[in-house]
């Protein structure tokens, strides 16, 4: 079978079944896209043309553009999940990835902002902001929930249970779950909630100054403004409150599961970076006091 037909039932598969994010759709058709123009170069267009041989072939030639490796990563986990399908509904009678290493790569730990710079923005949102309690509820939810900021662009005000302490979120792969909200958070969320006015239930939570749901360029530009005011750290994006949420959870005692069901992660594995962040700042620490250091 083609290999074009394939990767046209795969991106239909992981879109109408699987309910991928748009996102994710968009860079594994970007990736599937590139594999089949290479497989043209060389004159490979069946499925069963590939092998193992041809994959890494391919992989030289994604080293030769001088890609990174966690670029060339994503885009062999785009080719797993193409040919997984393609075994799994007999279009292939074998699977060349399974012979295929994924590069080794050294991640990064993410940057994390303090727990005192994340008081002193509130204290600069009541200073130069206009909507001091939309602001600070968008603060307190990203950071207080842990929650990414797709997450909270998709929050209605049914998503919300003040009187259980609690956040209904719609995550990666349409999975709902549910977070806690902390007694702190309650309070500024409640106060953002007695603010607005004649919403419905099923209203977003957040409108944009033009009256419509909030969109995730939005939100960067409020929490970039914000934070580069208070903290010296590089990246100022949403996702630095995430990070720095489920770090300090681990670094008052949180369990690890407990921090991976907050965040929505699928695998403890992806939820373990933080471990490494959290000792990092204990070495930091150490280092800066102790005076056998």
């Amino acid at each position: 079978m083609e290999i074009e037909s394939i990767i046209q039932k795969y991106l239909e598969d992981i879109s109408q079944v699987r309910r991928y994010s748009p996102l994710t759709i968009k860079s594994y058709s970007e990736d599937l896209i590139e594999f089949l123009d290479f497989c043209k170069k060389y004159e490979k267009f069946h499925i069963e043309d590939i092998s193992d041989r041809i994959i890494r072939y391919y992989l030289v030639h994604l080293n030769d553009k001088d890609l990174e490796r966690t670029s060339i990563s994503r885009k062999l986990s785009s080719l797993r999940g193409l040919f997984k399908f393609s075994f799994q509904h007999n279009y292939s009678g074998t699977n060349p990835l399974l012979a295929v290493s994924n590069p080794k790569i050294k991640r990064k730990l993410p940057e994390v902002t303090t727990q005192e710079s994340i008081l002193k923005v509130y204290k600069e949102i009541e200073i130069d902001s206009e909507e001091p309690e939309l602001y600070k509820a968008i603060f307190e939810i990203l950071y207080g929930c842990a929650i990414r900021v797709s997450e909270l662009c998709n929050l209605n005000l049914s998503d919300i249970d003040l009187d259980r302490e609690s956040l209904r979120v719609l995550g990666k792969g349409n999975k709902m779950r549910v977070v806690p909200i902390g007694a702190k958070s309650s309070f500024v969320i409640n106060e953002y909630l007695l603010f607005i006015k004649d919403r419905k239930f099923s209203d977003p939570l957040f409108l944009a100054p033009n009256g419509k749901r909030v969109y995730p360029r939005f939100i960067y530009r409020i929490v970039n403004k914000y934070l580069q005011k208070v903290t010296d750290i590089k990246k100022t994006s949403p996702h630095i409150l995430r990070h720095s949420s489920a770090t300090h959870m681990l670094d008052n005692g949180a369990d690890l599961r407990a921090v991976k069901e907050i965040l929505g992660h699928e695998n403890l594995s992806t939820t373990q970076i933080y471990t490494h962040v959290s000792i990092e700042r204990l070495k930091s620490t150490y280092k800066k006091s102790h005076p056998k250091s």
